[in-house]
């Protein structure tokens, strides 16, 4: 979806695939048919923008066959659907029964990660629309906060790599007249938790081909504020390359059992929920909700927000509720400006499949009109923001 900001520049809007669990090419061109397009169809649109998520195998596929990737342009244009952004952060395996700790593997101190993002900037830079010039990729915050916090080697190493990243970027900006920007995605437990994180690794790059992408269910459980941070990353000249829509999971009154309760529903065994709480003396958390719930780990005298992606338009039933004003606050920010901070937005929720049993959407048709809900909840945020959306 695409829109015109008052300073005439274009927004894209997507939704991420990455919510769609496919390994193999043939995977990918199964979510396009049976999911995507669909959502495009509800949503009454000729043209459908998604952020698409490419595991391994389907991008190595797609980089040694130049047939393989013509044909996927194709298929996209076919099926009135558009790439502008790629989510590079999981490898492969997202779709597997049990994520939690492994969607940080191979991090920024393994070869393979920069081998697999060089790729997808490649593909992206063939799958671009023909009058878009721009494309960005998100990508993990450098590593899990062990063993790389410990590792005296591995910041230079991971430096070394995001440098050699922005020199490809560069080459190949020349080669195709398509400029691809990376995003470090800052998450709870990574060594880049946080946006105040990201400046010095990125700020030591130095190079505008490589900056931050704000997942605003990921600032809300950090409890960052929005406009300083945004505000920091502006004054260190960091740009937000782009921005996942997202929500996390808010419980006001931790202490109180019926809340907990409510909480244990979404402990599940697929993806790793890191919660948070802020009181006076600072940030607390655990790695995962679970943890929080059974011990004395996290304070409970204080609201906790926990990393899990809930749906935009559906925010869960009393006691608990989601983060959804932070994420109004920061697309207020982002785009609601003179000029916006990016032009790529893209709603990511991927936990559909997660969510306690009797929210979860029971088929295809129930999926296709959650996400289309949440794609609806964002437009009509951006229209109220003083966007015109375009056919």
């Amino acid at each position: 979806m695409r829109f015109r900001h008052p300073d005439g520049s274009t927004v894209h809007l997507s939704y991420c695939t990455n919510v769609h669990p496919a390994e193999t090419l043939e995977g990918v061109r199964a979510q396009l048919r049976d999911h995507s397009e669909p959502v495009r169809r509800r949503l009454g649109r000729d043209r459908l923008g998604i952020g698409l998520w490419l595991a391994r195998d389907a991008a190595r596929a797609l980089i040694n066959d130049p047939a393989e990737l013509r044909s996927l342009r194709a298929e996209l244009d076919r099926r009135g659907l558009e790439v502008v952004t790629l989510n590079g952060f999981p490898y492969e395996g997202f779709g597997a029964e049990e994520v939690k700790y492994r969607v940080y593997a191979p991090d920024w101190t393994d070869p393979e990660r920069l081998a697999h993002t060089t790729d997808l900037a490649r593909l992206l830079a063939a799958l671009l629309p023909d009058d878009v010039t721009e494309g960005t990729i998100s990508t993990l915050p450098i590593a899990w906060r062990t063993p790389y916090d410990g590792d005296t080697a591995a910041p230079a190493a991971a430096r070394k790599a995001l440098t050699t990243l922005a020199q490809r970027l560069d080459v190949l900006a020349e080669l195709t007249g398509k400029s691809v920007r990376i995003g470090l995605e800052p998450e709870p437990g990574c060594t880049v938790e946080t946006t105040a994180d990201a400046i010095t690794p990125l700020t030591e790059v130095g190079h505008d081909r490589i900056g931050i992408c704000v997942d605003t269910c990921h600032l809300a459980t950090s409890f960052e504020d929005p406009g300083t941070a945004l505000e920091a990353l502006a004054a260190a000249g960091v740009p937000v390359v782009k921005s996942q829509l997202s929500a996390a999971l808010h419980a006001e009154h931790p202490h109180l059992p019926e809340v907990r309760t409510a909480l244990a529903a979404f402990a599940e065994p697929r993806f790793l929920h890191q919660t948070r709480t802020r009181t006076a003396t600072g940030l607390h958390g655990t790695d995962d909700l679970d943890e929080a719930l059974t011990g004395r780990a996290l304070p409970d005298s204080s609201p906790w927000r926990s990393h899990f992606h809930v749906p935009l338009h559906a925010p869960p039933a009393p006691p608990l509720t989601s983060t959804l004003p932070v994420l109004r606050d920061t697309l207020a920010r982002l785009v609601g400006g003179a000029q916006p901070l990016t032009r790529h937005l893209e709603v990511e929720t991927y936990t559909w499949q997660a969510l306690p049993a009797e929210l979860r959407p029971r088929n295809r048709t129930q999926l296709a009109d959650g996400i289309a809900a949440e794609l609806t909840l964002a437009r009509d945020l951006l229209v109220d923001l003083g966007l015109k959306e375009l056919p």
